[in-house]
């Protein structure tokens, strides 16, 4: 992963995420962690799946495996992804809403395509993030909460659309309840369409999905696939080139670092360790109605200690 000065006030750098293929065309983008960044807030995670049009009788497959210590958030712009879970949880996810799952002490899920999507084929976009959980609460029981389309608040004006999956932002307020301050918005820009980007939490990041970005009286300009880094304090005004589509993510940063290895985030290396043992001996609880699993990866690295 590589990054780029951008030149521009209030950017301290712009990281160029590697587009990785996981075959039948469906291709990732990995925006956090970063070799840069690791962390915005409390966000360790983000990929961009997609956009990829998947033929009939092709689907989505990610087997069922674990996490510890954060939450998962599933927001789609296109297509359908059947999550199951270890606790019981069976929804489908659909553009506009909204998964969170709290791995806490431990959760196990899959991730595919119905039978009906799978057989019909169609299109799939949709960003992944995981939350790294405070330390208080790393080792709370497991959930998931699903929230429909018409739950999330929206507003627009002046070519700017905003969906609030989650926190408080320019008087709308999200119901997803989390476990620490941070903000996640959903922003749509027309062409010459502005929007000024307020200095609410103290780390603060935009990936572009669609379309490119420009700021207000600087040069410069910030293309789709690029995670934008901003300085705290820094307020920046940017511009829809084109119809644009964004995400801004960001929050307070946690107290302690963490450790994140696979799939498993804690503030603490041995816990990770425990984590790695149980899975490779099963004792996790398992997805109801699913024998497949994903194994633990073979040769494991020691796990990164962000940031």
């Amino acid at each position: 992963m590589t990054t780029r000065p951008s030149g521009i006030e209030g950017v301290e750098t712009v990281v160029l995420p590697p587009l990785r293929d996981l075959g039948d065309g469906f291709k990732v983008r990995r925006a956090l962690p970063s070799a840069h960044r690791r962390m915005v807030g409390p966000f360790i995670f983000l990929d961009e799946m997609g956009p990829v049009t998947l033929e009939a009788g092709h689907g989505l497959d990610v087997r069922p495996h674990p996490h510890i210590g954060l939450a998962t958030v599933t927001y789609l712009f296109q297509g359908e992804i059947l999550h199951r879970d270890s606790v019981g949880s069976v929804q489908p996810i659909r553009p506009g809403e909204v998964n969170w799952m709290t791995a806490g002490s431990g959760i196990v899920h899959s991730e595919r395509s119905a039978p009906a999507v799978r057989a019909a084929g169609g299109a799939l976009h949709g960003l992944q993030t995981w939350v790294a959980l405070p330390r208080t609460h790393e080792e709370t029981a497991p959930s998931f909460v699903h929230h429909g389309a018409d739950a999330i608040p929206s507003a627009a004006a002046g070519g700017v659309s905003i969906n609030l999956v989650i926190g408080a932002l320019d008087g709308l307020v999200s119901p997803v309840e989390t476990f620490s301050e941070m903000i996640y918005a959903a922003i749509t820009l027309a062409d010459g369409a502005r929007y000024h980007v307020g200095t609410d939490h103290v780390e603060r990041a935009i990936y572009v999905i669609d379309g490119a970005l420009a700021v207000e009286g600087q040069v410069g300009r910030f293309e789709a696939g690029e995670l934008v880094l901003l300085k705290p304090g820094a307020e920046i005004v940017v511009r829809g080139d084109g119809a644009t589509r964004l995400a801004l993510v960001g929050g307070e940063p946690l107290s302690e670092p963490r450790f994140i290895y696979w799939n498993f985030v804690s503030s603490s290396r041995d816990r990770i360790e425990q984590a790695k043992a149980d899975w490779r001996d099963q004792r996790f609880a398992a997805v109801p109605e699913e024998s497949e699993f994903i194994p633990l990866p073979a040769d494991p690295p020691p796990p990164v200690r962000y940031p």
